[in-house]
């Protein structure tokens, strides 16, 4: 399979100006909600706290004596808690809602077709992979090249650089812009991209950045769409815990 026909345009020319219609004209649903971060886990998660809690302080009032004082009143404290422990750690309240998430039909569908497609990308731009992880709130797919690392850390990625780096981030929000009519996966994916850009030179207005998102979401869906029957097999691959080596053979296999 030849991929060397994919280019990257120079920042600032016409293809990184992308308008809505042609992310919808691709097959993104509501395109025009695709950067905005979903809260549909963590308000379910939230709503199951505080429901669960309350009707349970209901039944427990009707306990005699002082029981129904207080254990009613130590169930209620469970919402304070919760709502504590993300002020002050958010990083365990995350994993909570991610383990709560696992109960929604699509959401391992959903985590298995993002980091496919984030993989998938970055193997047809010529990026290579040192692993991935499908473990619910440890998502994720490693690239390793010495070269962008450096210039990563050292703030020193020029346009070209980040426009290949902007489309592998921002391909897991649009497999499931493709697929899904909202995108609940997309936090992590705009987080990366910020600190490509935050670690860019010359740094870029926020027009830009708007721009280039907007760019790497058409490039990246187009790539997946065009090669939906190997993004399919991977998913395939990934869903069955295969080798990184193994899921670069899938890919080969399908094209």
């Amino acid at each position: 399979m030849e991929f060397s026909a994919i280019c990257f345009p120079p920042y600032g020319q016409s293809p990184l100006q992308t308008s809505l219609r042609e992310l919808t004209t691709l097959g993104m649903k509501n395109a025009e909600n695709l950067a905005i971060p979903s809260v549909r886990n963590d308000a379910a998660f939230l709503f199951t706290v505080v429901g669960t809690t309350g009707f349970l302080g209901v039944l427990a009032g009707q306990l005699p004596g002082d029981w129904g004082f207080f254990v009613p009143y130590l169930i209620g404290s469970i919402s304070l808690v919760v709502l504590a422990v993300g002020s002050t750690s958010p990083g365990l309240l995350q994993a909570a809602i991610g383990g709560f998430s696992s109960f929604f039909p699509d959401y391992q569908e959903r985590i298995t077709s993002h980091e496919a497609a984030h993989f998938l990308v970055a193997y047809l731009i010529g990026l290579p992979i040192l692993g991935y992880s499908l473990d619910i709130g440890k998502e994720h797919v490693n690239l390793i090249d010495e070269r962008l690392e450096k210039l990563i850390y050292s703030g020193q990625l020029d346009t070209k650089e980040l426009d290949r780096l902007a489309v592998v981030a921002m391909a897991g929000l649009a497999a499931e812009g493709l697929k899904y009519d909202k995108v609940v996966g997309q936090s992590a994916d705009l987080f990366t991209l910020q600190r490509f850009i935050n670690r860019s030179k010359p740094q870029l207005s926020k027009e830009q950045q708007q721009n280039l998102t907007r760019w790497a979401v058409l490039f990246a869906g187009s790539l997946l769409k065009n090669n939906k029957v190997i993004h399919d097999a991977l998913i395939s691959a990934m869903s069955k815990k295969a080798t990184v080596l193994e899921c670069i053979e899938a890919i080969e296999k399908a094209s």
